[in-house]
């Protein structure tokens, strides 16, 4: 590794580091945003583009999986040539895959477009947490660190309600033609303030091992998206999982024996970064959970207009936003573990509000448990974000965002396609036949299958809270 001079004793760069994560943050945002604002678009896209809903749903599924197949790749790839090098070219894939999406052609020129997106995306997520890193100083590092997590996770939870107002007023290319002025704007106070690569590391791409974990992304992923779709005994979806699995296990075989391999298992010895990307994981679980239920009850179940919804599901990146700058400045002063703990026991309060809600509960329970769902992704997201990026060094930060940021997507990935098959499970066991959709007329089915949706994420955010307990109070240090 060479490395002239450090970013925090560039004057230059730190008089323009609150810049630097403005450009950072917005496409973080955007990139995160993506992943999620689709969802409420599909049943217009379905309708406008005359295709079957199943096949709609590949445009938030493809993204999803692109991104998640290639993180870790660009994360390796930016420790190599350069992060902000990286991140400029993701940046204008980025922008031009969103203004590609907007064009309401045919559902294969929308698919291709979005993985573009997803492509510049995956280029942006693998390398803000590290460019952050190198650029603060450790005083400000967590407030810089939580501002990112900050609009990670207002990306990943704004989607419903942010898409909600876009579709109540304006078509939705919309949507994705959204990011394109923002995209500029950021790209140009980029351009303007972002440093030129001073650390780089000298070592060849390992790209056996790209291929292996790209292929069994693909693979085990496109097989749980198309298994809910045929059904999960269809042969196409077997050879598919299969192969995923397979791949998987050759990607572990060749990492283990790899000179410089792509993802290096011994980072994962270190409690701090393992223990904070399992709730990661876990906690963006319980995210998509909310995103996927949460519109079916507002809407469906208690007959509030979309409008109304939208601004409802906005109180949650609302609260967020001003708590997770405010969690970050405070790790910083008494360390992030007690922090993360906190928000992890906000985030399970919240969950048992969820459960207790049904037709004839008052909203504003509903309303509360969102609020609290915000101020508790906020107060865990900036501590947990720090905990991960402070636990490696300075050759593997590239490395070590793209896992974090891989550790959010999979989150979404594995909240969509688990969410809707519980919903869907819990429904058909209370109708005693199988239900693939909404009853209008039974509503009480749908409540049942809500409940157990939400004691499932309650259950996955104990979880998170003795993880994060556990480390906490081992060795009586916090």
């Amino acid at each position: 590794m060479t490395q002239r001079i450090s970013y925090q004793t560039n004057q230059k760069v730190q008089q323009n580091r609150w810049w630097i994560l403005v450009a950072v943050g917005l496409f973080t945002f955007m990139s995160t945003l993506d992943g999620t604002i689709v969802n409420i678009a599909l049943p217009v896209i379905s309708k406008d583009l005359q295709i079957p809903m199943s096949q709609s749903e590949w445009v938030v599924s493809l993204y999803l999986i692109v991104v998640c197949s290639f993180i870790l790749f660009f994360g390796k790839l930016s420790d190599i040539l350069g992060k902000i090098k990286i991140f400029r070219l993701g940046a204008i894939f980025f922008i031009a895959g969103s203004l590609l999406s907007g064009f309401r052609i045919n559902l294969l020129f929308l698919l291709g477009a979005r993985a573009l997106q997803a492509f510049g995306a995956a280029m942006t997520m693998a390398t803000n947490n590290g460019i952050i890193t190198e650029i603060f100083p450790t005083t400000e590092r967590g407030k810089a660190l939580g501002t990112i997590g900050s609009f990670v996770a207002l990306g990943s939870i704004a989607g419903p309600g942010l898409g909600g107002l876009i579709l109540s007023h304006l078509s939705w290319s919309y949507i994705f033609w959204l990011n394109v002025p923002v995209g500029i704007i950021a790209a140009l106070i980029g351009a303007k303030f972002l440093p030129k690569d001073i650390t780089f590391t000298k070592a060849p791409l390992d790209k056996m091992g790209s291929f292996s974990f790209a292929l069994g992304m693909i693979t085990l992923f496109g097989g749980i998206f198309l298994g809910q779709q045929l059904g999960f005994s269809s042969l196409p979806v077997l050879l598919m999982l299969i192969i995923g699995l397979l791949s998987f296990i050759w990607f572990v075989y060749v990492e283990n024996h790899a000179t410089n391999p792509l993802l290096q298992f011994k980072l994962f010895k270190n409690p701090d970064f393992s223990v904070s990307l399992l709730c990661a994981l876990l906690i963006f679980i319980t995210n998509f959970f909310f995103n996927v239920v949460t519109p079916f009850y507002l809407e469906n179940a208690r007959h509030l207009s979309p409008s109304l919804t939208g601004y409802i599901l906005m109180i949650l990146p609302v609260v967020q936003l001003f708590a997770a700058p405010v969690a970050g400045s405070l790790s910083d002063k008494i360390g992030p573990k007690l922090i993360t703990f906190i928000g992890l026991v906000l985030l399970l309060i919240s969950q048992v509000g969820y459960t207790l809600c049904n037709l004839n509960s008052p909203i504003w329970l509903f309303i509360i448990s969102i609020a609290l769902m915000g101020l508790g992704s906020g107060i865990f997201s900036s501590p947990n974000n720090s905990l991960v990026m402070g636990s490696v060094e300075q050759k593997d930060l590239g490395v070590a965002g793209s896992i974090n940021s891989l550790s959010r997507n999979l989150g979404m990935v594995i909240g969509i396609s688990s969410a809707t098959t519980v919903l869907f499970a819990a429904m058909s066991k209370a109708k005693g036949a199988r239900v693939t959709a909404y009853l209008p007329k039974h509503p009480e089915i749908f409540i049942y299958g809500m409940h157990v949706v939400f004691i499932i994420s309650m259950i996955i955010c104990l979880v998170t809270v003795i993880l994060s307990g556990w480390r906490l109070f081992k060795n009586n240090k916090l």
